[in-house]
């Protein structure tokens, strides 16, 4: 063949099976041997490990707060996040007071809480949010106010959101900030609004109607728009009081009244107690009407008792001028800011624990000063206060329970209180002074455990009370504290400041101030035993135990 045959191009049929001159540089080279398998190999992962490759972990020398044990193994690790039974539903029953089930879900995480039962009471389109977190800052500033626990008033706002359909939501309650977080979803932008507490007014039939207002939005067969919750919450903000302003300056001197005669006063001081407290009443409202604030109200109101306790010592009148003094002063003591103020600390809530605390402290202060202003006055003017006078109490158990049912009702009045929870309450009181007699008087023990106990049994009856009326414990416990105060135990130490003797009245507002703590933690306590002997709501364990220990 010649050379220019060669070049000429071949038909297919003259080309063999096999020709070398024409590859692809995708062809595999001749002598290769490439076992061709008759499956498609075993896909892999582009971050599979390869083979022969050791991914042994080298020890480290030191160890670090990120890595992992050593005896941590991949494969028969526990489940991180999810067990493998899976999160144990929480089974919420209905015929329980909406205050526990709301704050059982409360202390739950956001993703283990139960969907919603009722679907939306909104018109079509869904629930309005922006109203519907209007309307439920707007019921937590009345609650707080009226001064409901922290807890209790998150548990209302969240009550409130939930009935709208809005569970996804996050209150949160300070001294004097209401504020709320609502998320629709994972990934759409949470809607947050809040509301500040500027003003302060104690009112519980206000606190009761904005309670039964909240019961009935929570009952999933009631159906209740906004604008009808709305319309409701404006009738209840122009609600006036029950009693007017005469009842209440009455019922401010029969209190010191009733509390003169329980620490072993006679008719004589019950009415110059009763005339120095109604006194003392009208100048702080005079106050008031001036725009003065609460510090310089309780200041005027404490002397006008302690002005006519030294007048009667000054007059040589037998009568007992220290229990004059211990009257008033019990119609002044803020044994409604102390228990609450307490019980938001024991809850967790300690700033507005703290704040609570803080204001009570300068009300005190300010009865304080009061009282020491006059004492200074009469100790210069020759007037011979003896802390003694005052010690011996009344043989007649019968007069002081009577005494302590007056005091109980009184503060009942004072603080508002609806007339058909006012025998509730002058009931619970007498029990509350039975028991603490019976203990400190005929069983010697001391007056701090005595307090105590006795504000156990209050507050276990008042929150039984509320759950038979669905209605908040405030009302039933607060006026029931009032016998236990620590009026004479605060008289006594501002006397001996004022005579000279700081040691001794030291001593005394030192024993003021434990029988203060024991009455709020008593009360607290009391509640918290009826949960415990009371469905809450959950099968397990309560959920906000590992809250308040300190991790």
């Amino acid at each position: 063949m010649t050379e220019a045959e060669a070049r000429k191009p071949q038909s297919d049929e003259a080309r063999g099976p096999y020709d070398p001159e024409i590859t692809s540089e995708f062809a595999i080279p001749q002598g290769l041997a490439v076992p061709r398998a008759g499956a498609e190999p075993e896909t892999t992962s582009e971050f599979a490990v390869p083979k022969g490759l050791d991914v042994t972990p080298v020890a480290e020398t030191e160890g670090s707060a990120f890595s992992l044990p050593s005896t941590y193994n991949a494969r028969t690790a526990p489940a991180t996040f999810t067990p493998a039974g899976g999160i144990p539903v929480v089974s919420l029953t209905k015929d329980v007071p909406w205050q526990d089930r709301m704050r059982t879900m409360l202390r739950m995480p956001v993703a283990e809480r139960p969907a919603p039962e009722p679907g939306p009471k909104a018109e079509e389109g869904g629930p309005a949010v922006p109203r519907v977190l209007d309307l439920t800052l707007r019921i937590g500033e009345l609650l707080l106010a009226g001064g409901e626990g922290a807890e209790d008033v998150e548990a209302a706002m969240f009550a409130v959101c939930r009935s709208y359909g809005l569970d996804r939501c996050e209150p949160n309650v300070t001294f004097t900030l209401l504020s709320i977080s609502y998320q629709p979803s994972l990934v759409e932008d949470p809607v947050t609004a809040s509301r500040t507490v500027r003003r302060r007014a104690t009112d519980y039939t206000r606190l009761a109607a904005v309670f039964r207002l909240v019961d009935d939005l929570s009952d999933p067969d009631a159906h209740i728009s906004l604008e009808e919750a709305y319309r409701r919450l404006a009738e209840i903000r122009r609600n006036r009081h029950p009693y007017p302003t005469w009842v209440l300056t009455s019922a401010s001197g029969l209190l010191a009244g009733a509390a003169s005669v329980l620490v072993g006063g006679d008719a004589v001081v019950f009415v110059a107690a009763v005339l120095g407290a109604m006194l003392g009443d009208r100048l702080a409202w005079l106050c008031a009407g001036r725009g003065l604030p609460e510090f310089y109200q309780f200041i005027v109101a404490a002397m006008p008792p302690a002005a006519i306790g030294i007048a009667l010592t000054l007059g040589h009148v037998d009568v007992k001028a220290s229990a004059v003094i211990t009257g008033g002063l019990f119609a002044l003591l803020p044994g409604r800011a102390l228990v609450a103020g307490v019980q938001d600390g024991l809850t967790g809530f300690y700033i507005t624990a703290a704040a609570r605390l803080l204001e009570v402290m300068y009300l005190f202060v300010g009865i304080v000063v009061g009282v020491l202003v006059m004492l200074y006055v009469g100790v210069q003017m020759g007037a011979h206060l003896n802390p003694d006078a005052a010690l011996g109490s009344s043989d007649e158990p019968l007069w002081q329970i009577g005494a302590s049912m007056l005091l109980s009702l009184t503060f009942a009045v004072l603080l508002q209180q609806e007339r058909s929870t006012v025998p509730a309450v002058t009931l619970n009181g007498g029990v509350a002074w039975s028991v603490y007699g019976a203990m400190h008087s005929a069983g010697g023990i001391s007056p701090v455990a005595s307090t105590a106990v006795a504000a156990g049994v209050v507050g276990l009856f008042g929150q039984l009370l509320s759950r038979y009326r669905f209605a908040s414990a405030l009302p039933y416990t607060t006026a029931a504290i009032g016998p236990l105060l620590p009026g004479s135990a605060t008289y006594f130490g501002l006397l001996a400041i004022a005579q000279n003797e700081v040691d001794a009245g030291l001593v005394s507002l030192t024993k003021a101030a434990a029988l203060a703590m024991a009455i709020a933690i008593g009360v607290n306590l009391g509640n918290e035993v009826s949960r415990l002997f009371l469905r809450i709501g959950s099968p397990e364990k309560r959920r906000a135990a590992k809250r308040t220990r300190g991790f």
